[in-house]
Formats: structure tokens, C-alpha cells, sequence
């Protein structure tokens, strides 16, 4: 694991600072007094990704929605920590701040090679990811224009900007824009599972590719997970058996982000580990 620059202390104390609920004071006080690290890796496909607007009832998985898998209602991701590596401008790496978002070629769907002259390609499961952005404050309707930029670690649990041996490197970041009906794609690899968290997959949600430029901008930061028996799955294959150890160590009630709820963040998938993975997202912002 790889410490980053301002330490947990630094964090705790930025995070308090700053009006936020319970559920995210709480979750970053935990992964201190656990001793949780920092560091490491951290709906259908069609032309609706997987959008509802039924009712739901907590069940005890999340905040107004049921558990991964069941329809949720037409409600705002939950806002959750970018981590220590959001290379959004709002940290330093090694080599100053960290911002991918000024790099040129970021703007891309395919984001599995780095960009503005690194050559690095990240190795792994093929995985498709399908992203609808929704305006909630419009009843979800399709969030036309809206850009994401997204990034997750390695699969070896590594973060490229960041981390030992990558610090250099810019694969597996990438933005997009939304298109009309509110959908977005990129095409990257598996993520790996570090010591400590469940695998999952950052995103920052920008009202426009315009503002997209820096952390200043964006609407929503949250994250997505994937389901047990795909995670066991994926990482019985070849590449992957640090991920495995650390999957087998870990679970959705332990994990420092997901344990108070998963509803809107569970991934519905389809695919295998041999011919890749496809997942989708409805992601709920309030515009």
C-alpha cells in the first residue's frame, strides 16, 4: 500500500471541517479506527441503462432504497469519498498536483492506455461500463450533456498517477459526455481488490465537459460496487490472485463506504471473465 501526501489525520480534519452528513463523517472516523488503508485500489443495455422511477422502502441496505438488484426510486447517488487518488486536481502526487482532467486525450471512452505521451496500457478482464446520468430534481429525466470522469486501480490494486511503479501513468481514468438520452460508456478492465476494501469504482459527476476541468466543478462524487459471486468469478482467473486473498478478507457489511448501503450503487452485470464483463449504472444527480 502507498501512503498519500496529507495522511488520515489531514483527512479527518479537512472532512469535519466542512458540512457533511453522519453517514460520511462516520464512514472516514471508521477507517481510522480500523485501520483501514488509504491507499491501493482504493440496468439492461439498451438505450436506457436501467432506469426506475418505482417506490421503494429501506430495508436496512441504504439510504431510501432496497438491496443491489431491486428496483430503487428515482433518488441522488450517494455522495461518498473520492479517496486519496481522485488525480482531479485537489491533491499532489510525486510529481505536483494531480490533475488528469487538463491532460490531453482524457476526454475518451476507451481508457485502458495512458495518454499525453505516457504509453502505459493497463492488463485485465475486458469490462464495459454503461453509465446513464439522470436529473432527479426533473423526475429523472436524461441528464443531456452531463460529463463523468471516472477512475479505479489497477488489477493489481494500484492506482496509475499515484503509485509506486505508475506515478507516471494515466490509464484507467478517462471523461465522457452524456448524450442525449443521458448515456455514457467506457471501455476498461476488471479493477483488483486491495486489503481492506471492496472493489469499486470512482466517479465525479460534472454538470457540463466544460467544467469538467478540475474538482472545483463537479456535482457528485460517489462510487459503484459489483456483485460477490462476479467479483469470486473474475478473480479465480489469471492475474488476479492478490485480489483474490484480499476479496476473501472483506465484505459489503465491513467496507468502510458501502457497509451503511448499496442499493443505488450496486452494478447490474452481464458477461463472464473469459469473453469480459458488462456493467450498468443509473446515476442520479440533482441538477
Amino acid at each position: 500500500m502507498h501512503d498519500h501526501d496529507h495522511g488520515l489525520s489531514a483527512d479527518l480534519e479537512k472532512m469535519l471541517s466542512q458540512p457533511a452528513s453522519r453517514r460520511q463523517s462516520l464512514r472516514w472516523l471508521f477507517a481510522g479506527a480500523a485501520g483501514l488503508p488509504l491507499a491501493g485500489c482504493g440496468g439492461g443495455a439498451d438505450g436506457n441503462y436501467g432506469i426506475t422511477t418505482s417506490t421503494s422502502t429501506s430495508t436496512g441496505t441504504g439510504s431510501g432504497s432496497t438491496a443491489g438488484g431491486t428496483p430503487v426510486a428515482c433518488t441522488v447517488i450517494p455522495e461518498e469519498t473520492a479517496g486519496p487518488y481522485p488525480g482531479d486536481g485537489s491533491n499532489r502526487n510525486a510529481n505536483g498536483v494531480a490533475n488528469a482532467l487538463a491532460l490531453s486525450g482524457i476526454v475518451r471512452s476507451d481508457i485502458r492506455a495512458s495518454v499525453a505521451g505516457a504509453t502505459g496500457v493497463a492488463e485485465g478482464i475486458p469490462l464495459t461500463i454503461r453509465l446513464q446520468v439522470v436529473n432527479v430534481a426533473a423526475g429523472c429525466a436524461p441528464a443531456a450533456g452531463a460529463a463523468v470522469y471516472l477512475w479505479h486501480c489497477t488489477r493489481e490494486g494500484g492506482y496509475s498517477m499515484y503509485s509506486s511503479g505508475i506515478v507516471n501513468e494515466n490509464y484507467l481514468r478517462g471523461v465522457q459526455e452524456a448524450d442525449s438520452q443521458g448515456n455514457l460508456v467506457f471501455t476498461t478492465v476488471f479493477p483488483g481488490c486491495y486489503d481492506g476494501r471492496v472493489p469499486h469504482v470512482h466517479f465525479e459527476v460534472y454538470p457540463s465537459l466544460a467544467s469538467a476541468g478540475s474538482a472545483a466543478g463537479k456535482l457528485r462524487t460517489s462510487q459503484f460496487t459489483f456483485p460477490m459471486a462476479t467479483l469470486a468469478e473474475a478473480y479465480a482467473t489469471s492475474g488476479y490472485a492478490s485480489s483474490a486473498a484480499n476479496l476473501a478478507r472483506v465484505s459489503y457489511a465491513s467496507d468502510m463506504v458501502f457497509s451503511d448501503g448499496f442499493g443505488l450503487q450496486m452494478a447490474s452485470v452481464s458477461g463472464n471473465a473469459t469473453q469480459g464483463y458488462v456493467v450498468s449504472l443509473t446515476v442520479g444527480v440533482s441538477l
